[in-house]
């Protein structure tokens, strides 16, 4: 069940990340006042850099930049640790009712380790999230100051 859980939060993470790229897709310009395909190509690469002075922001850079990822031991290695201890403490406890604290805590440790392995994973999918709707956004901010520069050219941008 916990491996069903898992697999669909990577499958929803991977959805909302589709779905961002998609809002940061280069907007369509049209050359609402007849300009020539020479004019527009000039107007799209004057824009392009005026737009990239502006908001100090060159989106092939941030889109070609991965969003950092935390992973290995420093990514969850507490969560996995302080679950182990309170498994092995409650499996203890069940264990010293039933008769054997040692087989008690041994199951508690692998049950308590395997929750904060999962909270650990959840929380890395969620700063991971974070990151990449932090780099849509750049993306958008970009894209918002090029189409004001194509618009005050005379163009029209959606």
């Amino acid at each position: 069940m916990d491996m069903l859980r898992a697999m669909q939060l990577l499958i929803g993470v991977a959805a909302l990340s589709f779905a961002c790229a998609a809002e940061a897709q280069k907007p369509i310009v049209y050359p609402a006042k007849g300009q020539s395909p020479q004019q527009q190509s000039q107007d799209d690469a004057q824009c392009n850099a005026w737009a990239k002075q502006s908001t100090g922001i060159d989106p092939a850079v941030v889109a070609s930049s991965p969003p950092p990822q935390q992973t290995g031991p420093a990514g969850g290695g507490g969560q996995r640790v302080r679950g182990a201890a309170r498994g092995a403490a409650g499996g203890a406890a069940i264990g010293a009712i039933a008769g054997d604290a040692g087989t008690g805590a041994a199951a508690g440790a692998v049950v308590g380790t395997m929750a904060g392995g999962r909270h650990a994973r959840q929380q890395q999918a969620a700063q991971n999230q974070q990151a990449q709707a932090q780099q849509q956004q750049l993306i958008q901010t970009y894209y918002r100051a090029y189409g004001a520069c194509l618009e005050g050219r005379g163009y029209t941008v959606k």
